[in-house]
């Protein structure tokens, strides 16, 4: 468990408490960031409050009937924005076992222009549901409480290993590509499959998942077995992405995870916001002192990644969604 409050000037003014509790919270972030890449994070300042706002709406859209949530789905959307359908998303070109309502900053789309890239077609408007009007307010204030969150967090991480902690502050200038995902895992599959969600990392820098009490988040350990993540009430589950295993040449580490159903008909919703750079940000290699150390990232012949963002960001959603890509996006994916 990470305490980020540990980060906060400390009340009495001392100075001397305060560098203290904040080495604390490195040398706990270096370890957990190097070894596993996963772990719990409280002291964020997400109230309770928050929380029950985000939660509560997001009950409300997945109770709503399938025509209304089907009203805004995600087949209406060049940007990958809206409701998917259980069974519909692929990950590991397996479907997965969960619908989902995918959100984004608010910006106007971005069709690209003659010879500009096409993750641009990434950038535009969200789909809202008319009769729960309350989630559009909760979904957006959690993505920006999120980012600060994030932005704060990245920073105390990139300090732990020695580097400028402004070092990719320019990636997230403008208007950084945010995502967040509201998640409701429905019980086993009719064929009785356990893939909620398949065994995949995340590509951008980290993501902040907000668990429900029902587990089922599995971490995958080095020699190839799964290891729980139980929930546990106020923290966020921390996962590191790919663009920073490979910015920092595996010295932080990008953990493969899924999550098995739960069983029978037992429900399971989840949050999960990821905070990505914009999406023509060029991920220079960090310099570090350490990075003599570091292993290497891991190399997947079937998952090339780019240093520009938003090649990796289009290519994982037209694989994960392939009605909309056929719908929407004729051209290799990957450009």
């Amino acid at each position: 468990m990470i305490d980020l409050s540990l980060a906060d000037d400390f009340p009495d003014g001392s100075p001397t408490s305060s560098s203290e509790n904040r080495e604390h919270l490195r040398a706990a972030l270096r370890d957990a960031a190097t070894d596993v890449g996963f772990f719990q994070l409280v002291g964020h300042g997400v109230t309770p409050g928050e929380t029950a706002a985000l939660t509560g709406a997001m009950r409300a859209f997945f109770a709503l009937p399938e025509a209304d949530r089907l009203s805004i789905s995600n087949l209406n959307s060049p940007h990958f924005r809206g409701y998917t359908r259980t069974g519909d998303e692929h990950t590991a070109g397996a479907r997965d076992w969960r619908d989902q309502l995918d959100i984004g900053t608010e910006l106007p789309a971005r069709p690209p222009g003659p010879g500009e890239p096409a993750y641009w077609w990434l950038q535009g408007p969200n789909q809202w549901p008319v009769k729960v009007p309350e989630l559009r307010t909760a979904a957006l204030a959690w993505i920006d409480r999120l980012a600060g969150v994030s932005a704060r967090l990245l920073h105390e991480l990139l300090a732990a290993i020695g580097a400028d902690p402004a070092f990719y502050d320019d990636a997230f200038a403008g208007h950084p590509h945010l995502r967040l995902k509201l998640v409701r895992y429905p019980g086993s599959g009719p064929d009785g499959t356990g893939q909620g969600v398949g065994t995949h990392k995340d590509y951008g820098f980290i993501t902040l998942l907000l668990q429900d009490t029902v587990g089922g988040l599995q971490v995958q350990r080095p020699d190839g077995t799964f290891l729980d993540v139980p929930p546990m009430a106020g923290a966020f589950v921390v996962n590191l992405g790919e663009l920073l295993e490979v910015a920092t040449d595996g010295y932080l580490k990008a953990t493969s995870h899924r999550v098995v159903s739960p069983p029978g008909a037992r429900e399971r919703y989840s949050v999960p916001f990821f905070y990505n750079p914009r999406l023509d940000a060029h991920i220079d290699p960090l310099e570090f002192p350490h990075s003599h150390h570091a292993p290497g990232a891991t190399d997947d012949p079937s998952n090339p990644l780019y240093a520009e963002f938003g090649r990796n960001e289009l290519k994982g959603y037209a694989r994960a969604h392939p009605e909309v890509t056929r719908r929407f996006h004729a051209g290799p994916p990957t450009q």
